[in-house]
């Protein structure tokens, strides 16, 4: 019998790679869709890259969709490439709503026009909340996004919803809380907290730069969350789900637990800089999981404070250097 074939946009981000390994391992044949570029950006899967299939394309040129879809043919589609980076959303805005909100539609289109009667996971992000309209957030929660990120992350989620009625595709929306790992991207807050700690630690700086110590979110393991992408498409109907952990907790107890983890204390070493702060705050993010919990039988396994040390843990081990660890 041969093995299914799954189709993954952003390979090579921080889900993406977990993904690919969690595929892998129920014996998938992965396809990835990576952008040509001078440089390599492929270390978080270099160690499973024999494994994998990977295809050079771009959510901005539908004709590179078409032309892999076409040739892989997958059962399964997860796209996940964006430019996801909320802060640079606001200084990239066109940028960013080509590749996050049309991407989705390109792709989607991409799909229909093959006639793949494949299954679609649109990765969502609590960014789409915003301004918050209830706590805690669920999927019937309206939407109010406050960057353009967040606003293009909408139009992607409300696509396959379009694409899900008007043509009966079976596209799920995954609307992800924050979840953050070793693998997570240096220039992100909670890397940019272990990587500083690890540097003061190893003596190779004193000082960390941060914007809005009272922001709060919902921080779970990308690990974790891959899983209930998968269990999504396993479903015999596509839906929409919230996945997070239901806990919320601020970037100031986040320090905390960073920074005590190796016997220090964040006050000394913690400058806020007017220059992080977003133009547009979104204050408290603090997703309801119950959905996911009773249809897909997915719960996160670690736990805030498991996430920040084993975090901690990876970036103490490259000795405070930004490497990239593997966990």
């Amino acid at each position: 019998m041969a093995a299914r074939k799954a189709f993954v946009t952003g390979i090579t981000g921080q889900d993406g790679s977990y993904l690919a390994e969690l595929l892998l391992d129920k014996g998938y044949e992965v396809h990835g869709l990576v952008r040509r570029s001078s440089s390599f950006n492929t270390w978080r899967i270099d160690h499973v890259r024999d494994r994998l299939n990977l295809h050079y394309g771009d959510l901005v040129d539908q004709n590179s969709l078409m032309r892999t879809l076409e040739l892989v043919g997958p059962e399964e589609i997860y796209n996940l490439a964006a430019q996801s980076h909320v802060k640079v959303s606001f200084e990239m805005p066109e940028y960013t709503a080509s590749v996050t909100a049309l991407g989705v539609l390109r792709l989607l289109d991409a799909v229909r026009e093959v006639d793949l009667q494949a299954r679609v996971y649109q990765a969502g992000s609590s960014e789409m909340y915003g301004l918050v309209q209830e706590t805690p957030q669920t999927e019937t929660t309206p939407f109010h996004p406050r960057s353009p990120y967040g606003a293009a992350k909408v139009f992607g989620h409300w696509m396959a919803v379009n694409y899900r009625e008007g043509y009966g595709m079976h596209a799920s929306n995954g609307i992800l809380f924050n979840h953050e790992s070793p693998r997570r991207g240096e220039n992100f807050v909670t890397r940019k907290i272990t990587l500083a700690v690890a540097a003061i630690k190893n003596g190779l700086a004193r000082e960390l730069h941060l914007g809005n110590l009272e922001a709060k979110r919902d921080w779970g393991y990308a690990k974790d969350y891959v899983e209930a992408m998968w269990r999504m498409l396993q479903q015999e109907k596509a839906d929409d789900y919230v996945v997070a952990t239901g806990e919320t907790h601020s970037v100031r107890e986040f320090l905390e637990e960073a920074f005590s983890y190796v016997g220090l204390h964040w006050q000394d070493h913690v400058k806020v800089d007017p220059k992080y702060f977003r133009p547009a705050e979104v204050d408290i993010l603090l997703g309801d999981p119950t959905k996911a919990r009773t249809k897909l039988g997915w719960t996160p396994r670690v736990t805030f404070k498991e996430l920040v040390r084993l975090m901690v843990d990876a970036d103490m081990e490259g000795g405070g250097k930004p490497v990239h660890p593997r966990g």
